[in-house]
């Protein structure tokens, strides 16, 4: 079985004037304080009153972190996550260490938003074992963009399905750079005798968001299907990942 290679184309706090009557620093954090939960319980009762739904994006995160700083309320840090990353899709995809650099986010509130954005992924992963993957395309291809839609290098993703192609385990095969990333299919058969696989559903993303196929992509899918035909296991479909549109060689006719 040979190896192949995929490549793709593509500041300090202010201080208050107290001379003319100015509120002291301390009085500042204090009114603060003050004010603090009552911002944060304006989304709560929206919640409450009119469902989720209703909310905005800074309001659900402001109610994921429930406090900000000193001069520096949780609607500020909200907004200050959404522009540091400039869209939900991109915040989802983060980095543990990319949360440093926004004020407000320390170690406690970046531990909270990975732990939301890891329940989301094993929510859609359980819905993925619930009927044959062949009968949701859709929730097949938002768990793989939840995934790896926005990674900022290549990674090949495998989910392995049983003979009723209801999924087994989801693995990372191989990760890339930018625009290139290996992909050894013998160790992809060897993974899926293990676990008894009866087919698979392979994906890969593109940095770039754009979802056509290489020539490369192409050459691995036709090498790991006929691979994998050698040992009664079927390759389902190889989809590729863009931010907002996915490409399948099986709707595709495998081309």
């Amino acid at each position: 079985m040979n190896d192949i290679a995929c490549r793709t184309t593509r500041g300090p706090a202010r201080e208050t004037d107290t001379r003319s009557g100015g509120a002291s620093a301390s009085a500042t954090s204090a009114a603060c304080a003050e004010v603090e939960p009552r911002a944060c319980d304006m989304p709560r009762e929206r919640l409450r009153d009119a469902g989720p739904g209703a909310l905005s994006d800074v309001e659900l995160i402001v109610l994921l972190l429930g406090t900000g700083l000193p001069g520096h309320n949780v609607f500020d840090v909200a907004r200050s996550l959404l522009a540091r990353f400039g869209s939900l899709r991109a915040m989802l995809d983060a980095q543990p260490e990319e949360f440093a650099g926004v004020r407000g986010i320390g170690p406690a509130k970046a531990a909270q938003l990975l732990a939301v954005i890891e329940l989301a992924r094993r929510a859609l992963s359980e819905k993925l074992r619930e009927r044959p993957l062949v009968d949701s395309p859709g929730a097949v291809e938002d768990y793989l963009r939840l995934l790896i839609g926005g990674r900022p290098h290549e990674v090949f993703v495998c989910l392995f399905l049983d003979t009723r192609h209801r999924l087994i385990r989801s693995e990372e095969s191989s990760r890339g750079s930018l625009t290139r990333m290996a992909v050894y299919p013998r160790e992809i058969v060897r993974r899926a005798l293990t676990l008894n696989a009866a087919g698979l559903i392979v994906a890969h993303n593109h940095p770039s968001g754009a979802v056509k196929p290489s020539a490369s992509d192409r050459r691995l899918t036709r090498v790991l299907r006929d691979t994998l035909a050698l040992v009664d296991v079927q390759l389902l479909d190889h989809l590729v990942i863009g931010t907002h549109e996915t490409f399948s060689f099986a709707r595709n006719g495998w081309d």
